[in-house]
């Protein structure tokens, strides 16, 4: 063999080797195939961006207490189809959704259904750690006192969010603190304390990691593992160990090309179990994308 395909194919099998291990890491448990009450059910979804299909004929449903993944190449559509759970893309001027998003049965898209306790109720978590220039304290608090939610006591509610987010014993005594001297982890799991100060059942999360060192990254995912147990999440990952480690299901998403244009269009390839996916995928794309041949 060729030395140049000689070293193509060690860096496969290293590849290979340590999404392997990234599956035996996990719980098994986490990998059991029980069935889960759906929470999401997209059928037929297309997104566009004035005459632009960004994403076409996507669907799928997503479990209730599961971690679903989606991966995929850069342009693929990972984050549109994110951000259309809890139609963080009617922000956007000229996106449009077709097709069907159900939430708990109920249309998200739906005469009469208020984007705003949409978004309440499913939260996000974004790429880059956005805390507002305020204190720590006033971070968590922000989001409930502008809903008017009533709690007894705020105090509890704020350190209630902050212990479930993982961040209370480095933060409890600076309270008072503004939030940007935190590390970019701190902030991100602050991120977090705030998302769920509000009681939303499901958490998106588009690509919380990205923008973090290996350390506070093994904290976030350990942090989804026990969030779980409460609530609904969804991640957009271009970490594929990580997609292993974490997630119950995996969708893997890739692009087209139009011809003439050029313009790149995503579409679900594959959606499965996360060891199915991993270790057996039915698509041929999916498993030249997971064992490192393109993306």
């Amino acid at each position: 063999m060729p030395e140049g395909r000689t070293h193509v194919k060690e860096d496969e099998e290293r590849h290979e080797t340590r999404i392997a291990d990234a599956l035996k890491a996990r719980p098994v448990a986490a990998r059991a195939a029980t069935a889960a009450e759906t929470v999401f059910r997209l059928d037929d979804v297309h997104v566009y961006y004035s005459r632009f299909l960004a994403l076409r004929g996507v669907t799928l449903d997503v479990g209730k207490n599961e971690i679903t993944a989606f991966i995929g190449p850069s342009g693929c559509g990972k984050s549109t189809l994110i951000r259309c759970l809890n139609r963080m893309n009617d922000l956007i001027p000229g996106a449009r959704v077709e097709g069907k998003v159900e939430y708990h049965d109920q249309d998200l898209y739906g005469d009469g259904v208020d984007p705003v306790e949409v978004r309440r109720r499913i939260g996000m978590v974004f790429q880059k750690p956005n805390p507002f220039p305020k204190s720590i304290y006033e971070n968590v608090a922000f989001g409930p006192r502008v809903i008017g939610m009533k709690p007894s006591s705020m105090d509890d509610l704020v350190e209630q969010s902050l212990r479930d987010a993982a961040v209370w014993d480095e933060v409890k005594d600076k309270l008072k603190q503004n939030a940007l001297a935190l590390s970019g982890g701190q902030q991100q799991r602050l991120c977090i304390a705030r998302a769920i100060a509000v009681s939303p059942d499901v958490i998106l999360m588009d690509e919380p990691c990205s923008a973090l060192d290996p350390v506070s990254t093994a904290r976030i995912e350990d942090l989804m593992d026990e969030l779980k147990r409460d609530y609904t999440i969804v991640i957009v990952t271009h970490n594929m160990q990580q997609a292993a480690r974490v997630s119950d299901r995996t969708a893997f998403f890739t692009a087209e090309a139009a011809e003439g244009t050029g313009d790149r269009t995503g579409l679900l390839v594959e959606y499965d179990r996360t060891d199915a996916i991993f270790t057996h995928p039915s698509d041929k794309r999916t498993e030249d994308y997971i064992t490192g041949r393109f993306g």
